[in-house]
């Protein structure tokens, strides 16, 4: 499992400023950030790991980062991939899929082949973020700019409100 020290090598390595916050409590998932560090929700990130199918029954996971103040609507991403059928991963493909603990998933690092969609919304701060490393007892600070040229993943806006061809979009044609 990946953990704060291959974070922090990495990042020492791209010669990119953070730091490695020891909690003063451990935290089991990325949602408790805000709580643990005093922080604004808007500040704190979470990776939600994503199960997708679609109609003709390809399946295949999505990593999505957000922060924990609006994390992914489901049917907002299935929207954007196209996708008919969206859901949480299991622990054991999170697991399995990005190499973090389940819940702790760190935006960075994850492997190549898994597709990344970061919300728009992040793109407005340059103060400090917050985001899980993988352990209990660690968050890595960064610049949202800094932690936003490094990710591999696509910007898309995952506050619209239905996708076209929705119910209500269709409604509002009439």
């Amino acid at each position: 499992m990946k953990d704060a020290l291959a974070i922090h090598r990495w990042l020492l390595a791209h010669q990119v400023h953070h730091e490695i916050v020891r909690l003063p409590r451990p935290m089991t998932c990325a949602d408790e950030l805000p709580e643990t560090l005093s922080a604004a929700p808007e500040r704190c990130l979470m990776v939600t790991v994503l199960e997708v199918a679609s109609r003709v029954g390809d399946e295949a996971v999505v990593a999505v980062v957000s922060s924990v103040a609006a994390p992914p609507r489901p049917r907002a991403v299935g929207g954007l991939l196209g996708m008919r059928q969206v859901r949480p991963a299991p622990a054991h493909v999170v697991n399995a899929t990005t190499d973090y603990a389940h819940g702790l998933v760190c935006p960075l690092l994850l492997p190549d082949s898994l597709p990344m969609l970061i919300d728009d919304r992040l793109r407005t701060g340059t103060e400090p973020v917050f985001t899980p490393t993988g352990e209990r007892h660690t968050a890595l600070a960064i610049r949202a700019l800094d932690l936003l040229t490094l990710l591999p993943g696509k910007m898309v806006d995952l506050c619209g409100t239905r996708p076209r061809g929705s119910r209500v979009a269709v409604a509002r044609r009439h």
